[in-house]
Formats: structure tokens, C-alpha cells, sequence
């Protein structure tokens, strides 16, 4: 299933999108798509007769964050074969971790909004994990049994503040608007094969970025148990897995964004993000 939350931001409402291709309002059977609904199985137990009997939403809503009330956002780094290569870094032997702020937390067709006096802004698709159940020390073997499912991940990055000022990735991935994330939660059983997803990332029309889960270092089974050693992960948080090749800091010159450009990137199965950027 496909699960969607709609309206302006601060006031969306759950949704789901039917096989007809329509989205329908989930408001009468569950309060919201957050923690505790992720939590209680009672998405997962819907079928098809009870969508059926769903209202229709009418086009032109507000498509926002798909999970309402997300504990944690946890990314890994340099988590592709190629992205590390036009890095220039070596190839990790531990998933590198760090933390995206919540409140970047951004709607999938929300403007992108540069930081005061930005000059190295950059893209990065990403395949985000969606934690359903709570999960510490949790073996690889086990690691997927805790995941609800998955969504588009675009982890923004301001990249002077990430590598120039003092260290401190999460510094350069948490301004507001960095991180747009869905416009779907897909579960895991209509996603597939999680090491087996294409995605992509276009700037301004020009496909930049395009590759497949398979490169990933650390798979996703592995990164959820690796980063479960070191803090409880509670259901609706999320994982961002890492971005291939492609972003700007890799191409050579190298190139940033600038008010005015355009995001458009998709994963295989979870849709599509477009995102404007403002200065």
C-alpha cells in the first residue's frame, strides 16, 4: 500500500492512494500516519473493500510529509561504491552515521529555502527507511522485520557548512526545508527488493544522478542493525541510506544550487519529489 498525508502544512490529513489511482481520506479509521499508528498494525490490517468505501480527495491538495510526528531522522554517509570514488573518499568500513534536525523536514513539492549567504547547496537522493517497530541491537537477519516501509529521501546539503565549519555534518544537513521526504510511504512487501531500486535526480531538466540500491556498501538490513547498536530506533523514524553518484560536489567543476533551479528525483515504486529553490 501507498500511504499519503495531505492538506497545508501543519493541518495535513492520512490518506491512501486506491489501486484506481485516486487518493482517499483515511481520517475516519485512523487519527493520523505517525508513530503510533505505524506502530498498531492497523494499516496493515486495511483491504481493498474498506478503500473502496474511502471518500475521494479531490485533485490539487497540498501533498506533505507522509509520517506526521517523526522521533528521529538518522542518515549514512558515503554509503554508494561510486559516490565515495568521486568523492575522492576511501570506501567505509563502518556505515558513517550522523542526524538530520527535524524541523528540516520538508514536503516532497515544498520549496527548497537556501541558508543565509549559501554557496555550496546540494542534492542527494536517497532511499529513507521507515521504522514500524522499536528496534536495539537487532541482528541483520532480523533487521527488516522492523521496518514498515519506504520512502524518497532528498538529503539537502549545504556542503561548506558540512565539511568547512568545524566537522559537523549534521550542521550542513539541517537547515529548514532540507529535507523533503516522500510523497508516498510504501510498505515494505509493494516495495520489493530494497537492494534492487533505481534512483535518480534531475537538476534544471538534466538527469545527474542515476543508479541502483545494488551499489549501496552497507545494505539496508545492515545499516538498520548497525545504527540500532548504537541508539533505540522507535517506529516512524526514519533512515536515509546513503545517495550515489552524481551530486553536485562530485562533478568536476563542481556545482551548487542557486535560487530559482529545480529538483526532480524519484526512487523505483515511491514516486516522484519536484522541488523548487528559493534564496
Amino acid at each position: 500500500m501507498k500511504f499519503v498525508r495531505y492538506g497545508e502544512l501543519g493541518n495535513e490529513r492520512p490518506g491512501v492512494l486506491h489501486l484506481d489511482g485516486t487518493l482517499r481520506d483515511l481520517g475516519d479509521l485512523v487519527g493520523d500516519i505517525d508513530p503510533d499508528t505505524l506502530a498498531s498494525g492497523r494499516l496493515m490490517a486495511l483491504d481493498m473493500a474498506a478503500l473502496d468505501a474511502l471518500p475521494r480527495v479531490l485533485g490539487g491538495a497540498r501533498i506533505g510529509c507522509p509520517i506526521a510526528h517523526i522521533g528521529k531522522v538518522i542518515g549514512i554517509g558515503l554509503n554508494y561504491r561510486e559516490h565515495a570514488k568521486e568523492s575522492g573518499a576511501p570506501i567505509p568500513a563502518e556505515p558513517i552515521v550522523f542526524l538530520k534536525a527535524n524541523s528540516s523536514i520538508n514536503g516532497p513539492y515544498d520549496d527548497v529555502v537556501l541558508p543565509k549567504q549559501s554557496t555550496k547547496t546540494d542534492w542527494e537522493v536517497e532511499l529513507g527507511v521507515v521504522m514500524g517497530r522499536v528496534a536495539k541491537n537487532v541482528s541483520e537477519e532480523d533487521a527488516l522485520a522492523h521496518v514498515f516501509g519506504y520512502v524518497i529521501v532528498n538529503d539537502v546539503s549545504e556542503r561548506e557548512h558540512q565539511l568547512e565549519r568545524g566537522g559537523q555534518w549534521t550542521k550542513g544537513k539541517s537547515h529548514d526545508t532540507f529535507c523533503p521526504i516522500g510523497p508516498w510511504l510504501v510498505t515494505r512487501d509493494e516495495a520489493g527488493d530494497e537492494q534492487a531500486l533505481d534512483l535518480w535526480c534531475e537538476v534544471n531538466g538534466e538527469r545527474l544522478q542515476h543508479s541502483n540500491t545494488a551499489d549501496m556498501i552497507f545494505s539496508v538490513a545492515a545499516c538498520v542493525s548497525y545504527v540500532s547498536r548504537f541508539m533505540t530506533l522507535y517506529p516512524g523514524d526514519v533512515l536515509t541510506t546513503g545517495t550515489p553518484q552524481g551530486v553536485g560536489l562530485g562533478l568536476k567543476p563542481p556545482r551548487y544550487l542557486a535560487s530559482g533551479n529545480t529538483m526532480r528525483l524519484g526512487v523505483t515504486g515511491l514516486g516522484e519529489q519536484f522541488q523548487t529553490i528559493r534564496g
